[in-house]
């Protein structure tokens, strides 16, 4: 039996959260300071939020269509 539309929308969203989390804290580990302007403070951690959800969405999207495929593999061998 599958899931029901609000337990999936729930996952995703869960997903989406936690991956972004995680995108945010890998990103912290570059050192952008060399890169940005001087006083432009706002703008970086602007950029660093947006790469953050553009990466944790991305990798949220992979890993939700690979447990949807993996769950469309028994259909195969009907």
């Amino acid at each position: 039996m599958g899931l029901l539309n609000s337990e999936q929308a729930v996952i995703a969203i869960l997903a989406n959260i936690f991956f972004i989390g995680i995108s945010f804290y890998a990103l912290q580990a570059l050192m952008m300071d060399k890169i940005i302007k001087k006083n432009r403070v706002f703008q970086a951690q602007l950029f660093y939020i947006l790469t953050s959800i553009a990466i944790g969405s991305i990798v949220a999207n992979f890993f939700l269509n690979l447990t949807s495929w993996s769950n469309q593999l028994p259909f195969l061998f009907d």
